[in-house]
């Protein structure tokens, strides 16, 4: 059994860590872990990314209260755009937009992404701005809107708790080109579909092709 040295620093906080975390971190290690932080991607990271169907966004709002939400679609609906820089396509969702409006109040976000399969993730922390869908060149498909990523912190994580799994069938509602997307059985329950907005799929009549999803 080894002791744990833990670091209690005085002096100007490093402005990447609050000083509660600061003060809990292993000595000697951590410090050597800070090396491998990057504000850029590497082939590596642009590759995982575009080819991510998922990926989990950390937010909070102008309080700090937080919020995680879970963002998935088929490749490259996440795409690297540059050195530092990544989009993503926001989709239809439950129409709370808690990861929108805390956005629009704090732009701060932390994207985690992982892959199961081969037990691996990283993460990226940064700010966000929130653009029109249709000022995306080339457009993403059926997206309300378009998260653009400013990323300051590009790390890898330790995957020894990464479960394996592995993928069985991908989503139906993420949208694919030439696919009629289906509509979730939800929206078109009593408590919900009156309160739609106009445009809704789910406000149109049921499609015999099979529009209505689970």
């Amino acid at each position: 059994m080894y002791k744990r040295q833990r670091l209690l620093i005085a002096g100007p906080p490093d402005e990447r860590y609050p000083e509660a975390a600061r003060r809990a971190r292993e000595l000697g290690i951590a410090d050597r872990l800070d090396g491998f932080a990057r504000t850029a991607f590497s082939d590596d990271d642009k590759a995982f990314i575009q080819n991510a169907v998922y990926f989990f966004l950390a937010t909070a709002d102008a309080k700090g209260r937080p919020d995680c939400s879970f963002k998935g679609g088929l490749p490259g609906f996440v795409k690297v755009t540059g050195p530092n820089e990544v989009d993503f396509a926001d989709y239809d969702g439950n129409g709370m937009y808690l990861s929108t409006g805390n956005t629009l109040e704090n732009p701060a976000v932390g994207l985690l992404f992982i892959d199961f399969e081969n037990r691996k993730r990283f993460r990226l922390n940064g700010t966000a701005s929130i653009v029109p869908a249709g000022s995306i060149e080339p457009a993403y498909l059926e997206a309300q809107f378009v998260v653009k990523v400013h990323v300051t912190q590009v790390f890898p994580n330790c995957p020894r708790y990464i479960h394996k799994m592995q993928m069985v069938e991908r989503s139906s509602f993420a949208p694919r080109v030439g696919v009629t997307t289906p509509v979730p059985a939800w929206k078109r329950m009593e408590w919900s579909c009156d309160v739609l907005p106009e445009g809704d799929p789910a406000r149109l009549p049921d499609d015999p092709g099979g529009r209505a999803g689970a």
